[in-house]
């Protein structure tokens, strides 16, 4: 059987699937059932104090995505500990635990009690929110800036996988990809929503309650290709894998972006839409994915494992 086994950092997954940060709070086994599919779970970004979030409305259809505005909602580093980890300890997968926050001594502190937690297997960096006023995005966007902030994580995490997760709101995604990789990334994951923004014809004005949101979705995946592919030949030299990410809803999505240099796929918006086709074919996205590369790879003899196909992306 083809071997869809990966390996991120410390992580071991047995596929390179990834249920993402952002679509689920902490009913984990509720959204996520049987896990069959799945190699690891990201949780909702947590910050160091509780956070309610943006005004309502916060989430816009689109017609090839999501629209959202959710504002970071979590119950704050103290909350998660208390109420996700021991939800946590039952899932049978690896988990990375999502940090975000205003400023570095947020994303240290975090990141600091997050670390001795065996319930936890990775850290990642949430450095590319665009729905809120200060911090996230920031880093995101200025390599400096991020640089430090992964140098003074890294320490603070020593045993611990570190992913840094980058915002496609950049003139060149690559720069901040080699700042985070220099500084001690163990993996980087791209790419986060796109900045966005819906009216209301009739009445003028914005449809989300904080009028800008970040568009996820289908829309958005030759975008997520072609940053991935933009950011691969620097990690293949220092051995830094990618997580893939954007729009991902069948098999040839998340193969696109394997060609493209990502060793994992991370899937959003399409578990939002797949209640009906789920139902209908009995198995989840993760399912009809897995099944998908499997059945890629078996009617290609000479391909035996899914790390075959990582960069294979031919230009001439």
């Amino acid at each position: 059987m083809a071997g869809l086994e990966t390996k991120i950092g410390n992580l071991q997954m047995r596929t390179p699937l990834m249920a993402l940060s952002g679509v689920f709070g902490i009913e984990y086994l509720t959204l996520l059932p049987g896990l069959t599919g799945i190699g690891a779970v990201v949780t909702k970004s947590i910050t160091l104090g509780l956070r309610t979030g943006n005004p309502v409305p916060r989430i816009i259809p689109t017609p090839a995505g999501l629209l959202n505005s959710i504002g970071l909602q979590n119950p704050g580093i103290e909350g998660f500990l208390s109420e996700a980890i021991p939800k946590l300890r039952v899932l049978e997968v690896p988990i990375i635990a999502s940090v975000a926050g205003s400023n570095v001594d947020e994303y240290v502190e975090c990141s600091r009690l997050l670390a001795p937690r065996d319930e936890i297997d990775a850290i990642e960096l949430n450095v590319s929110c665009p729905n809120i006023e200060r911090g996230g995005m920031e880093f995101g966007c200025d390599p400096l800036m991020l640089s430090r902030l992964v140098t003074k994580v890294r320490k603070a995490v020593e045993n611990k996988t570190l992913i840094v997760k980058l915002t496609p709101n950049v003139t060149d995604i690559a720069l901040p990809a080699q700042a985070a990789v220099d500084s001690g990334a163990d993996a980087i994951s791209l790419i986060n929503t796109l900045r966005g923004m819906a009216i209301d014809v009739n009445t003028w004005r914005p449809k989300l309650g904080n009028q800008v949101g970040g568009l996820s979705g289908q829309a958005i995946h030759p975008v997520a290709v072609y940053m991935v592919h933009r950011c691969y030949p620097y990690c293949r030299k220092y051995n830094i894998p990618i997580i893939g990410i954007g729009g991902v809803s069948s098999g040839e999505d998340a193969l696109e972006l394997i060609l493209a240099g990502a060793t994992c796929v991370g899937i959003g918006t399409a578990m939002f839409r797949d209640e009906y086709e789920a139902k209908e074919l009995k198995k989840s996205i993760f399912q009809r994915i897995e099944d998908y590369l499997i059945k890629y790879m078996e009617e290609r003899n000479e391909i035996t494992d899914i790390s075959n196909l990582v960069g294979k992306l031919r230009v001439n």
